[in-house]
């Protein structure tokens, strides 16, 4: 069905360069865009689980029995042979998608943020570049030939400087990480977030978990759609994967179109999502 500002949340099955092609101009307060990072690596997370068995050969609480059970493996390919070739035509849809008001927020990691920010100071203009966002989380692999990697960048950018929304009242607030020297009053009501956030990543045991690889925390998608989008607002994805994206904008109130072409992608979200969106 074509989409509608009047319709249901919808996802979309297929290439989003030629999804979003179909979508009319100016149509979505908010685009995120989380892409393969070009790790030259193939992405994979396989499901484990446990159960208590006489035979097992892991032992556990009380001296008890368990054997793992392997689950479905989910990878995509994160390799390409001109990473930027295949991007920037994408980021010039979402330039065009956005309506006056808009932002995107592009999320990458360190080998690719600063190609980025040149290729969308071309497309969006200097003066549209809003921030550069550092997620640091404490988790994964520990380099010892240099500094662990810990981070990702998203970089964000308004279609118009002078109407942006920006919301940073909505947003959740967070403990001071020296609540000692602030008031009692200040220690309970939080602080707004700064452009370095702190947050771990999906927990590997935690409600969210969905298991489908590279799956971004809720919370870093809650503090984007509450700060630049309000309630009845269009958030797009163009890269939803498990769909968090989809399952954050619903729970405060926007609207959202995800388009993603993964077989695993799109099983994860019907599962998720439940019943009031509609796959096309």
């Amino acid at each position: 069905m074509p989409w509608t500002r009047d319709g249901p949340n919808l996802v979309i099955a297929g290439d989003n360069l030629t999804v979003t092609a179909t979508l009319p101009d100016e149509s979505f307060r908010l685009v995120y865009l989380d892409p393969p990072f070009n790790t030259g690596r193939t992405q994979k997370r396989q499901t484990i689980t446990t159960k208590q068995s006489a035979d097992g050969a892991r032992s556990g609480f009380k001296g008890r029995s368990y054997e793992t059970i392997k689950g479905t493996l989910t990878q995509y390919d994160d390799r390409f042979a001109d990473y930027w070739e295949f991007l920037e035509p994408r980021l010039m849809e979402a330039w065009r998608l956005l309506d006056d008001r808009g932002t995107l927020y592009l999320h990458l990691d360190y080998r690719e943020a600063h190609y980025a920010k040149v290729v969308l100071d071309a497309l969006f203009g200097r003066d549209n570049f809003l921030n550069e966002l550092i997620w640091a989380y404490d988790y994964g692999a520990r380099a010892t030939r240099k500094w662990p990697a810990k981070h990702d960048t998203i970089l964000v950018y308004v279609k118009n400087p002078k109407t942006y929304h920006f919301d940073n009242a909505a947003v959740d607030r967070e403990p001071y990480m020296a609540p000692g020297l602030v008031t009692p009053e200040k220690v309970e009501r939080g602080k707004l977030p700064t452009d370095v956030w702190w947050h771990t990543i999906v927990s590997p045991t935690g409600r969210e978990k969905t298991g489908y690889a590279t799956q971004k925390p809720e919370g870093i998608l809650r503090r984007i759609i509450q700060a630049s989008s309000a309630p009845d607002d269009w958030v797009l994805d163009f890269f939803a994967g498990s769909g968090t994206t989809g399952a954050v904008a619903a729970s405060l109130g926007r609207r959202f179109v995800l388009v993603d072409e993964n077989p695993d992608a799109l099983s994860t979200m019907r599962a998720r999502l439940g019943e009031g969106v509609v796959f096309e």
